[in-house]
């Protein structure tokens, strides 16, 4: 059976669209549908369910989707081994991260990695949201902060220190908390990432004590609550490499500076290495020998 539609199989169901399946494997629409009727003639059963506006599997197709990749995982791992013994691994990449902490700390690593591996195809995916790495068809993503219990592999890349921040117009307007309880009749700026709701960690004598705020405002993404706190919007808890050049520009000045706040880990998240691939295995060594401020 062609690879091609089985991976035009796998595309539809990872994409949810004809259309969009057929811009990923760059053929055309048509085609894409033909590659579908064709394997459910081969198979003699129906993978997909159809409606004007909707593309949904069926309980066989999606049983079928789920060994389907695993059975091409070892198929691309087999292969890839065999072209990596010519020393110039060559496979698609596809790894997810943070914006600012891939566009601050990582950048110019993957641009090493690139001329070191230019066979290998890579895409960097950005989005601060907590990407599904299997359902998205990650082969790795890089997550900041502590991991639920998972069956994925997760190796520590470095630890970020974390500031309480303010500009100096927010609290010349509002004045500066002297204990965590003021924090109540503050503006706090809120980032929804974290694993405890409305609540920010703050250590002091060796203890942690989890202090519930109310956020005058959320979101998922550290550069924007940089921006609302450089611009005085309110008090926010921000990574070393996200607030590092207000610091030093005067723009943010830390808050309950006698409250430490626990640093938080940064790890390289991966499936089993049971069916890693070539690339996989290039990417997880280079960044394993990475010495990440």
């Amino acid at each position: 059976m062609d690879t091609a539609i089985l991976r035009t199989f796998l595309a539809i169901l990872d994409e949810g669209s004809f259309a969009a399946a057929a811009r990923r494997m760059g053929i055309s629409k048509s085609l894409c549908s033909k590659h579908i009727a064709d394997l459910e003639a081969d198979l003699g059963v129906r993978l997909l369910t159809r409606t004007t506006r909707t593309v949904t599997p069926t309980s066989v197709g999606l049983l079928f989707g789920e060994r389907l990749r695993d059975s091409l995982a070892v198929l691309d791992a087999a292969t890839d081994d065999a072209r990596a013994s010519s020393g110039h691994p060559s496979r698609f990449l596809k790894i997810g991260s943070s914006i600012f902490h891939m566009l601050n700390i990582l950048q110019p690593h993957i641009l090493t990695f690139m001329d070191l591996y230019p066979d290998i195809q890579l895409e960097i995916v950005l989005d601060d949201g907590k990407a599904d790495l299997i359902g998205d068809g990650f082969d790795a993503v890089i997550r900041i902060g502590h991991l639920a219990d998972s069956t994925l592999i997760a190796r520590k890349l470095h630890e970020v220190a974390v500031w309480m921040v303010a500009s100096p117009a927010y609290l010349a307007e509002y004045g500066e908390p002297q204990t965590p309880d003021d924090l109540a009749g503050h503006k706090n700026l809120h980032y929804t990432n974290v694993r405890s709701a409305f609540t920010w960690p703050l250590k002091r004598n060796g203890e942690i004590v989890h202090q519930r705020i109310q956020p005058a405002f959320s979101t998922n993404n550290t550069d924007m609550l940089r921006s609302l706190a450089v611009n005085g919007k309110g008090i926010a808890l921000l990574p070393d490499f996200v607030a590092r050049k207000d610091f030093e520009a005067g723009t943010l000045v830390q808050v309950l500076g006698d409250y430490a706040l626990p640093d938080i880990p940064v790890n390289l998240v991966y499936p089993s290495r049971k069916l890693m691939t070539a690339a996989m295995r290039c990417f997880l060594d280079y960044m394993r020998g990475l010495k990440l401020a």
